[in-house]
């Protein structure tokens, strides 16, 4: 058994009509052809066994376009004979749900088959329209199994996010979609295809093995008897093949590129590179990374709220990645480029550490340990004005070090700092 359709009666079938989309025709029967999601259905996951022991439960699948979603669904429904009702949030309301949960009915009553209700974009559903469900869910009248592109705790209720377990799919790698794509060229297509394109396909579809199948079709549609080249290819996906490695040096150099526009101040130049890198199928929690780094290495203190900016750009790709995770990196990387730069939060913590590579780690007064010991007290600065005290801080081998000596760009915090240094009695 390949493929899982469903022919009406609400079971699901071995085999889809030869004329359905390549997707269709791929999606496998068993687990065994399933491809990726190794952390939701390793031997011994919650998933895996409910799937292997033909026993499912209510649950959200959350994960980007063409992760697996719909097929995980079937075959859940397949492996515990259930009879499957498939409906989409985008053109479903309320009562094509109730007519649903009618038919669901009308089996248990008849003593068929438990019935799995599968909503595609779930959350497109209201509070009301997804209230509708609560009560056959916690009856056991169906089993639900929702699946989204979207944060699940922002768009699907609390209520109905109790009742059901959630799991986060993974966007596929270039690999798993490159295996998938030479299988359908052998098992459904009866063609060839030049590595460069499968590469090419599989880098370029953002992990969604759907419109790489889909332009995989449309491309041996075009070659004919010939192998699928990398130009057919380019034109099925509508989309240019990039001189870019992901593993190799010129994924390097572009992000040097990307980091040396940005420290320079240039918008634009770092907007292009950044481009390059999401064309070319850069990940991109690499680049929130680097953003996340460069704004404390080459921002620091002159501009201390580009530090949140670059970090939510990092939340964010977490949370929806790509595509839609492409502007907070773009609003992350103009704010880069404009802030202020300073370097000294980078030069500030090398001299602190080549200080104690140099001279050892100093013990600290024994008024700073914890609990304070030796005779002398140590002095809380709250209790005192202005919230300074005059007591030494640092070990006494290390008095009057002065690591963080910030530039004209922090001239705020250089002017705090000799305020403090004064107070404290450390400089005239």
């Amino acid at each position: 058994m390949e493929s899982l359709f469903d022919d009406g009666t609400g079971r699901l079938q071995e085999r889809p009509p030869a004329d359905a989309p390549l997707a269709a025709r791929m999606r496998p029967g068993s687990l065994e052809g399933f491809a990726g999601q190794e952390h939701l259905l390793g031997e011994g996951t919650a998933l895996r066994t409910a799937i292997d022991q033909g026993r499912p439960h209510s649950m959200l699948l959350h994960g980007p376009p063409g992760s697996g979603k719909t097929t995980l669904a079937r075959l859940v429904a397949s492996s515990s004979g259930s009879a499957f009702e498939e409906l989409s949030a985008v053109n479903a309301g309320k009562p094509e749900v109730k007519a649903v949960l009618e038919r669901a009915r009308e089996r248990r009553q008849g003593g068929g088959p438990a019935t799995i209700v599968f909503l595609d974009e779930i959350h497109r559903f209201n509070k009301a329209q997804q209230d509708v469900l609560l009560p056959a869910v916690e009856e056991g009248l169906i089993v639900l199994i929702g699946a989204t592109t979207e944060n699940p705790y922002h768009d699907v209720n609390d209520a109905l996010l109790s009742r059901v377990q959630l799991y986060e799919l993974s966007a596929l790698d270039d690999e798993v979609v490159g295996r998938l794509l030479r299988r359908a060229l052998e098992d459904e297509l009866g063609a060839s295809a030049d590595d460069e394109a499968i590469e090419f396909l599989a880098a370029r579809s953002g992990g969604d093995a759907r419109t790489a199948l889909a332009a995989l079709e449309l491309a041996a549609g075009n070659a004919g008897d010939s192998p699928v080249t990398l130009q057919l290819a380019e034109d099925a996906l509508q989309r240019r093949a990039i001189l870019y490695d992901r593993a190799g040096d010129h994924h390097y150099d572009t992000i040097s590129a990307w980091i040396k526009a940005t420290r320079g101040s240039d918008p634009d130049a770092s907007l292009y590179y950044l481009a390059v890198m999401l064309e070319g199928g850069e990940d991109p929690r690499f680049i929130a990374r680097r953003m996340v780094i460069l704004a404390s290495e080459d921002i620091g203190n002159a501009d201390p709220g580009a530090l949140q900016v670059a970090v939510a750009a990092a939340q964010a790709v977490e949370m929806i990645g790509l595509p839609e995770a492409q502007y907070a990196l773009a609003q992350a990387a103009i704010r880069l480029a404009l802030a202020p730069k300073s370097k000294e939060a980078y030069h500030a913590i090398g001299r602190a550490r080549q200080a104690v590579r140099d001279r050892g780690a100093a013990p600290p007064p024994p008024y700073l340990h914890s609990p304070p010991t030796g005779g002398e007290r140590y002095e809380d600065p709250h209790q005192l004005p202005g919230h300074v005290g005059r007591q030494e801080l640092m070990p006494d081998a290390m008095a009057g070090e002065r690591f963080y000596r910030p530039d004209e760009a922090e001239e705020r915090f250089a002017a705090r700092l000799a305020e403090l240094r004064k107070a404290r009695g450390r400089e005239p």
